[in-house]
């Protein structure tokens, strides 16, 4: 039972929620877990204006995905920053070229999940969740959250991400912020369910 993680991190904070996520997955016997990045888009000339070049250097060890990896795993659980609401760039062109997949029917039936981060703790993971979800219901997925039987979503003592539509963390406008430990351990829930939503689906 294969379960995929692909992302895209421009500052590491999505990275290692994905490492998270792994984590949770691989937890589950039988799991198989392989993490991708999406190719990026911008050049080294914007990603150093932007003061992300240290940051994808040190996720250079992940490999660059690319369509067949999808349609070769029972769960795929997408891995996203916000941008305006909304999932990023990046992912967005990666997305576009699985016109293929989606003719074939190549994913229709695996468990599908997302995780997100934002800068403010309002900034819009949910709609960027809840809008990623559109995407894979044209593919056919089923799409697994994070449900409340992760009670650190009931935290109140703390800032922290997470919701029923997927694991999550707030960076600061300035990213300084780093994904706290319930956030880390939603990531590593929602793994862990969704994995287990697979293992079954996959029966």
């Amino acid at each position: 039972m294969k379960v995929l993680i692909v992302y895209y991190s421009m500052y590491g904070h999505i990275a290692k929620m994905a490492q998270a996520i792994a984590e949770g997955a691989r937890s589950i016997e039988g799991a198989e877990v392989n993490v991708r990045r999406v190719p990026e888009t911008l050049s080294k000339e914007v990603l150093d204006k932007m003061g992300a070049t240290e940051a994808q250097k040190n996720q250079i060890k992940i490999p660059v995905g690319n369509i067949n990896d999808l349609a070769e795993a029972d769960a795929i659980i997408f891995g996203t920053p916000t941008r305006f609401g909304n999932m990023c760039g990046q992912m967005r062109q990666f997305l576009d070229s699985t016109g293929g997949l989606w003719m074939n029917g190549s994913l229709v039936g695996k468990a599908g999940s997302v995780f997100t981060s934002s800068n403010t703790q309002h900034g819009g993971q949910e709609s960027t969740i809840l809008s990623f979800h559109i995407t894979l219901l044209h593919q056919g997925m089923v799409v697994v959250g994070l449900p409340y039987s992760f009670k650190g979503q009931m935290i109140g003592t703390e800032i922290s991400g997470c919701s029923p539509y997927g694991a999550s963390t707030v960076a600061d406008p300035d990213g300084s912020r780093t994904p706290s430990d319930n956030e880390l351990d939603g990531a590593r829930y929602q793994g862990a369910h969704v994995a287990g939503i697979a293992k079954k689906l996959s029966s």
